[in-house]
């Protein structure tokens, strides 16, 4: 892994960059693997609507890493036209199967027992989905468009999403507004995908729904604005981490600004989200940009870059082992259980119910820290 050269270089590869990964999708482990949803801290859960926890970053931050990583992979791809078909089919090609992961997500354990039905009630929309949607999108946008004309395309998206989630009405229901179940995205969703491949704890609206991918492509190209100006080589370092904190803080400014008209909303990625959690993100990112490839401080970043160099297979398996661990039915002293029940127990029976859902979160991430620190070792890297 080749670190930063010297002062004003571009980075072949930023570890602060695989570092910001890693600690992102470690937190996507601990808030997506509490072992009693029912007992959760505060900090730990989404926003119930409107608003934005420590959660609701963990999201817009990978897309915006995603926009970061797009400017570092596909740069010199940019400059060289008779590269860009063969670059956005392998794109597409990633996308693909990124967004099938995500439906064989959805659909496991139930598609192997109940094939029928799992696909009859198989949900649409998912977090992976989005990311490919994002990714592919925001890689031919950068391909094909200039940086001058991507900025005001991030502009447009989130104009234009701001115009039809405030002003346009919605059909069936009435005038434009931002409930759950009533406003645009929501119909428009029930449209094309219907209750039944809709969020399972809704069916009428989904977090990760079609419309709000517009500004969610805006986060991507966040990242990728932010990514280029990174690897400008004209640029001194310090410069480049003055610039950074003063975007994001601007950023954040203005979409706390913004709220007060177009509140804060992860489920809907509001625009105002986006420019405060891109906000965030930048200024994160230059912090550890400054520490960890100006500086050379980079002893303490080793856990969170093995997660970095496999964030997507982490995140899947992460996803597929609890399923496993609770269709597996074993016999115990006090009758049948699950061998998930069974490891709870262990946790719930000596601390109180949010502790012990904490401390199996926790546990969670230490366990694939340990897969992962092997992989990492061993030169094992699964590129989706």
């Amino acid at each position: 892994m080749k670190q930063s050269q010297t002062a004003g270089m571009a980075p072949i590869r930023l570890l602060s960059l695989d570092f910001f990964r890693g600690a992102t999708v470690a937190a996507m482990i601990l808030v997506n693997n509490p072992g009693d949803w029912g007992h959760i801290y505060a900090p730990l859960e989404h926003s119930e609507w409107h608003g934005c926890t420590p959660t609701d970053l963990v999201f817009p931050f990978f897309l915006f890493i995603v926009g970061v990583s797009i400017a570092f992979a596909m740069g010199s791809k940019k400059e060289n036209p008779a590269t860009h078909g063969k670059t956005i089919f392998k794109a597409l090609k990633r996308a693909l199967i990124l967004f099938g992961l995500g439906l064989f997500l959805t659909l496991f354990p139930e598609v192997f027992t109940k094939p029928v039905e799992s696909l009859q009630g198989m949900r649409i929309p998912g977090v992976l989905q989005r990311i490919a949607l994002v990714f592919f999108i925001s890689a031919v946008l950068f391909l094909k468009v200039s940086l001058k004309n991507l900025r005001m395309l991030f502009v447009l998206l989130l104009a234009v999403y701001w115009a039809l989630m405030t002003f346009v009405p919605v059909p069936g229901t009435g005038p434009a507004n931002l409930g759950k179940e009533t406003n645009l995205g929501a119909w428009l969703d029930r449209s094309i995908f219907t209750e039944a491949h809709l969020w399972s704890s809704s069916k009428t609206w989904d977090p990760e729904g079609l419309l709000g991918t517009i500004p969610a492509i805006a986060t991507g190209l966040f990242g990728i604005l932010v990514g280029a100006y990174l690897k400008r080589k004209d640029v001194p370092d310090a410069v480049k981490v003055s610039w950074l904190f003063s975007t994001g803080c601007a950023a954040v400014v203005l979409g706390l600004l913004w709220d007060l008209q177009f509140p804060i909303n992860k489920a809907l990625w509001t625009s105002s989200f986006v420019l405060y959690t891109g906000g965030l993100a930048t200024m994160v990112l230059a912090m550890s940009y400054w520490i960890i490839d100006v500086n050379k401080y980079n002893r303490f970043t080793k856990p969170f870059v093995v997660y970095g160099v496999n964030a997507i297979t982490v995140y899947f398996l992460s996803g597929i082992l609890p399923q496993i661990l609770s269709i597996i039915r074993i016999n115990t002293v006090n009758g049948e259980t699950n061998v998930y029940s069974l490891l709870y127990s262990g946790y719930a029976s000596n601390f109180s119910p949010v502790n012990a859902s904490l401390l199996w979160a926790v546990s969670t991430v230490l366990f694939w820290l340990v897969i992962l620190w092997f992989m990492y070792n061993k030169k094992i890297i699964i590129k989706v």
